[in-house]
């Protein structure tokens, strides 16, 4: 089995190819780029460089597996929109893996309670508690845009220690340690594993593959989890000034 991974749901841009080998899941090639450059400039040269550097035929791929949220509406668009077109011209299904479990993928194996933040913006953050048993991810809270507050609350009751990861870490590291996991057990990814890769998220996608997880390109679409600020801005217009 043949995965094309690609993940451009927050700051990072990354596209992968992953196969299923004999004993493990492979990864053929990986770009991943961590730059102020917009994912429109750079995910579909890094796919053609992938495809040259590994002799990648289209063709022989048996799925595109994206992250599809929640995340950077902006990314999440050309995310899927490339997925997309992909999949309609190479007639192959997709797969839809949350961004944040995929970003808890990096940890696969750890014994640790994994915890996935993206800042959100506006006091919040993108997060999902997960723990792995063995090597399968195992969700405890799935994907929720809450503050980082109530996140807190919510990791209260888990006894082991956390490890957290994501864009989030440099925003709101000072405030979880010195405020609210003060006394508790917490530690943060390297550098790394700290950021989105479309490794994790094609080990993933065959697991899902497995599974029948598998969706058309038309069927597709992102999960945001919240509307965006353009929608927002739009529905206080139409309070304050209703037609």
């Amino acid at each position: 089995m043949r995965i094309l991974a690609m993940d451009s749901s927050g700051l990072v841009a990354s596209i992968a190819v992953v196969e299923e080998g004999l004993a493990e899941e492979v990864t053929v090639a990986e770009y991943t780029v961590n730059y102020k450059k917009t994912h429109s400039q750079t995910l579909l040269p890094m796919l053609d460089e992938v495809s040259q550097m590994t002799e990648l035929d289209l063709d022989s791929i048996d799925a595109i597996a994206v992250a599809a949220g929640p995340g950077s509406f902006t990314g999440l668009r050309i995310g899927s929109a490339t997925a997309k077109g992909l999949g309609l011209a190479l007639q192959k299904p997709l797969i839809h893996v949350p961004t944040l479990h995929g970003l808890a993928y990096n940890l696969c194996g750890t014994d640790k309670i994994v915890c996935p933040i993206l800042d959100a913006r506006r006091g919040q953050v993108y997060t999902g508690i997960y723990e792995f048993d063995g090597n399968e991810l195992v969700v405890l809270n799935d994907q929720m845009a809450v503050s980082i507050e109530e996140l807190g609350e919510k990791l209260q009751v888990y006894g082991r220690e956390i490890i957290f990861l994501g864009d989030g870490v440099p925003v709101f590291r000072e405030v979880l340690e010195e405020k609210i996991m003060a006394g508790r057990k917490i530690s943060f990814a390297p550098a790394h594993l700290n950021r989105q890769r479309a490794a994790a998220v094609g080990a993933l996608g065959i697991r899902y593959y497995k599974e029948g997880r598998l969706e058309t390109a038309a069927e597709h679409q992102p999960d945001y989890l919240r509307v965006s600020q353009a929608e927002r801005e739009r529905k206080e217009r139409l309070c304050h000034d209703p037609i």
